[in-house]
């Protein structure tokens, strides 16, 4: 899973775009099916999904032993969850709603062992090779590749500055829709305000030295760059879910178009 990471930090890095999806259903079928699509990573939701704990560990590890780095979006930082999912192959965390640095602390140290963290040490998981793995050389490991921290900024403002809030993270995310709603435009998405704070995030971003991220519905360069994110690296389009219901409204409304059986015919 180090290895993983190491791709989509150096991609990140380098300015060059990753795009993801998130994951909602409770198949590993929709795993498999964004990885031969082409994506580079996932987010299983633990947020906005009817997903268990179990099934959120079950997909992660299937992303891992796929190759496929799977983020778990989290809504709050608990440390204890937090190192369930990581122990389980998660390349990265995703926290919703971050409106303080204190969070984004707690994050950093939720997902870093000692000295740098607080997160409890343990070789018995996945990513560890199930006690396989030699202690020191696991914990140099995950000093040098980190799990990527990935902050939503998502009000029309943050309770601690924005340069603080996103230090520390890997990503820093406008989440659209939530944004939108903040700023009471959610009928009218291409207002100038949301333009305006989606671009003041990614300037914070910018100057902190953390990518910028953010949400569209389909990935599409118009969408992209009417969302504020033609800058951004760090893409997530749409869901599973979301794009199964877009193809089975299609099928079911061209079904409908469907010439019927002559009811004369023998």
């Amino acid at each position: 899973m180090t290895e993983a990471r190491r791709r989509l930090r150096a991609a990140l890095a380098a300015g060059r775009r990753v795009t993801g999806t998130f994951v909602k259903l409770p198949t590993a079928d929709c795993v498999d099916l964004a990885r031969q699509a082409g994506f580079d990573f996932v987010v299983v939701d633990g947020e906005h999904s009817a997903l268990p704990d179990e099934t959120v560990l079950a997909l992660v590890r299937h992303a891992a032993a796929t190759g496929l780095p799977a983020l778990v979006r989290v809504p709050s930082v608990d440390p204890a969850w937090v190192n369930r999912v990581l122990e389980s192959g998660a390349a990265g965390v995703q926290l919703s709603m971050l409106t303080r640095a204190a969070e984004t602390a707690a994050l950093v140290a939720a997902t870093r062992y000692a000295p740098a963290g607080e997160r409890s040490v343990s070789l018995a998981h996945p990513a560890a090779g199930f006690g396989a793995a030699d202690l020191a050389a696991y914990l140099a490991a995950e000093e040098r590749d980190p799990p990527l921290l990935v902050g939503q900024i998502e009000t029309a403002a943050t309770r601690d500055p924005l340069a603080d809030v996103v230090r520390g993270l890997d990503v820093a995310f406008v989440g659209t829709t939530d944004l939108a709603v903040s700023l009471g435009l959610a009928s009218t998405p291409g207002h100038a305000a949301l333009g305006a704070r989606v671009a003041e995030i990614a300037e914070a971003a910018r100057a902190a030295g953390t990518s910028f991220g953010g949400w569209v519905a389909r990935p599409e360069a118009a969408l992209v760059d009417a969302a504020g994110l033609g800058s951004a690296a760090y893409v997530i389009a749409g869901s599973d879910l979301q794009f199964l219901g877009s193809a089975l409204r299609a099928t079911a409304a061209l079904a409908r178009e469907l010439p019927g059986p002559d009811p004369g015919a023998s």
